[in-house]
């Protein structure tokens, strides 16, 4: 298959792994770009030297295209955005923050970049930023959300009309079908998370993966809707954190609560009571933990069968 991702990408299928907190290390971004897709190494939970190890054992582990997600908000940027020119990372998701600053220094270097939104508005932005790609995010996505609480459904077709650059659709998207219904409300290809963070490559915890494969509809939820919207598994700390928002805590008390490594301690050690779980909503959908070539070849076959199935509707 070839089209505007897939050429932009150099990959086989417009297939790209979310750079997941925890969960998205080379081991996964490798497999994943080994199957045909494009793999993505999450920056996110990784000090400089990590993270630069992990794009060196990438490198090793496949001699396909691959990338790095990196959140603009987090710390010792610099370092960071030195570590991917240095190693020459050839494409660079960007999220959590505006593209504007990093966006001319990475394209200076022969850089791809994409960038995350969550609003047409923010699209056109990025547009402006001048990145080469656009994810659209609905906020059935786990981790970190939009604040417009957007649907992809209703999202995709909007920042479709707001620009002209390649558009990746992400959130709630789990299966070839829903693969196809986001390129036909306008997607050129797609991000799965959700799907990618308990396959066996995945660097999360398997009493966390184990978890999210037992989730059923409304197992998670979004929270910290005044600090930084977040969809995660209802558990014993997600409900901390709900109460502390319906009493009106301040913005301070938030981050001491949010500030004890709680990410790390529920994805990556398995503590799933006390632990921060970020996971989508397309989590209800996933049944089983398989491997990365399991998981694209199913999502393959899924897409294959649901365009044949469109062809009974043409008129």
């Amino acid at each position: 298959m070839t089209n505007r991702i897939t050429s932009l990408f150099g990959i086989e299928f417009p297939l790209v792994q979310g750079g997941m907190v925890w969960c998205s290390g080379w081991k996964l971004a490798s497999a994943v770009s080994n199957a045909g897709g494009l793999g993505l190494i999450g920056a996110g939970s990784m000090h400089p030297e990590t993270f630069k190890e992990h794009i060196q054992k990438a490198k090793a582990a496949t001699s396909k295209p691959f990338g790095v997600n990196v959140p603009l908000l987090y710390p010792e940027m610099d370092k960071i955005m030195n570590i991917i020119v240095e190693e020459e990372v050839k494409i660079v998701f960007t999220s959590a923050g505006s593209p504007k600053k990093w966006t001319p220094f990475l394209k200076e270097h022969g850089i791809t970049v994409v960038h995350v939104v969550s609003s047409a508005f923010f699209a056109k932005k990025c547009e402006d930023a001048g990145v080469d790609a656009i994810v659209a995010e609905g906020f059935e996505a786990g981790g970190h959300n939009g604040r417009e609480e957007t649907t992809t459904m209703a999202l995709i077709p909007s920042v479709r009309k707001a620009t002209t650059l390649p558009v990746i659709a992400a959130g709630g998207i789990g299966s070839g079908q829903s693969m196809v219904a986001a390129m036909v409300l306008g997607a050129d290809g797609v991000q799965m998370g959700t799907r990618f963070a308990v396959a066996e490559e995945s660097s999360a915890h398997i009493d966390f993966k184990k978890s999210v494969i037992e989730l059923g509809e409304g197992g998670t939820k979004l929270a910290l809707k005044k600090l930084a919207p977040t969809r995660l598994v209802k558990n014993q700390f997600f409900e901390q954190v709900n109460d502390a928002e319906c009493r009106g805590a301040s913005p301070e008390e938030m981050r001491e609560l949010l500030g004890k490594g709680r990410a790390k301690k529920g994805m990556f050690e398995g503590n799933l009571e006390e632990g921060e779980l970020e996971i989508g909503q397309v989590s209800a959908l996933i049944s089983k933990i398989q491997s990365v070539e399991e998981i694209v070849s199913e999502i393959k076959s899924e897409y294959k069968e649901a365009l044949t199935g469109l062809a009974k509707f043409n008129i």
